[in-house]
């Protein structure tokens, strides 16, 4: 396993937007076929692709950023932390590091961020051109993301007071819920809530939450995102995901017209990069190989 410790050794920090953001740019080993931008899930931060990183960065340039709030990216406070942020520090980091075309792979909080890039790369105002797009679990539809316990009581008018009751025990329990067959093992679980309270980010936590109003708001231009995508999408799902596993592929399935890479994960929950990285990074790389 790579440590937190390690991950952080292996990038390095860049001011975006007047925010100190930390990520890690790895070039391809041998025979480069492209850049990956790879966008992270809520609570969690760019360590969560560790397990998939080898694979996939045989032949492609790997690039994943901690969004502001998370992991050892800055986690300013008080802050109205919004999607259209986290994606404008998305973007800043494409244009910083030169990018002019490249795949993206998302998970969980990072779809979201990913839909409104896709929605500016579709009205041609996104930076470079993407490739590709794909999304691991996550909420693409409100209507059909079934909020854990926690998540509620963080949106709730008592979130501030909750925030509080985030420990290391209820974060495990509460992975545990959404993993499928295969739990996370205990050191995967503390570097988890390691990176989640790092720089005092639980006082954030209910604040970051605010990506659930965000889906609300923005439906329509996010599921339209996909609908009018410019360039391949696709899903891997873990189907067993209480909040966002098979219920959503077929809510996909009925509103985005066309046919896209889907594969299924039946056994597996809410982090498929986690719980069945070799599966994931070979159903991409077959995704990839297609287009």
């Amino acid at each position: 396993m790579i440590s937190a410790d390690e991950w952080l050794a292996r990038g390095q920090q860049l001011e975006l937007l007047g925010h100190k953001i930390f990520y890690v740019d790895e070039a391809a080993r041998s025979e480069p076929r492209g850049t990956i931008l790879l966008i992270h899930g809520f609570p969690t931060s760019s360590w969560d692709w560790w397990k998939v990183w080898q694979q996939l960065n045989r032949h492609y340039r790997l690039i994943a950023m901690d969004l502001l709030g998370f992991g050892f990216s800055a986690k300013p406070s008080p802050h109205d932390y919004r999607i259209m942020e986290q994606a404008d520090l998305c973007e800043a980091l494409a244009d910083s590091l030169g990018l002019e075309q490249f795949h993206v792979l998302a998970h969980d909080y990072g779809d979201t961020v990913a839909q409104e890039m896709l929605a500016r790369q579709n009205e041609e105002l996104g930076v470079g051109k993407w490739q590709s797009c794909m999304f691991l679990n996550g909420g693409l539809f409100p209507e059909t993301h079934r909020a854990v316990l926690a998540q509620k009581l963080l949106k709730s008018p008592v979130g501030f007071i909750f925030r509080h009751a985030l420990t290391a025990k209820s974060l495990n329990k509460s992975f545990d819920h959404i993993f499928g067959e295969t739990k996370a093992s205990q050191e995967e679980l503390d570097t988890f809530f390691e990176l989640f309270d790092r720089d005092g980010g639980r006082r954030n936590v209910h604040r970051l939450i605010h990506y659930m109003s965000d889906r609300l708001e923005h439906r329509e231009r996010w599921v339209r995102a996909l609908s009018q995508a410019s360039c391949p999408i696709g899903l891997i799902n873990g189907n067993l995901d209480p909040v966002s596993g098979s219920h959503m592929v077929e809510r996909f399935q009925e509103l985005v017209e066309g046919e896209h890479f889907i594969h299924h994960l039946p056994t597996v929950g809410h982090y498929p990069q986690v719980e069945a990285p070799d599966d994931v990074a070979s159903a991409y790389e077959l995704f990839l190989a297609g287009l």
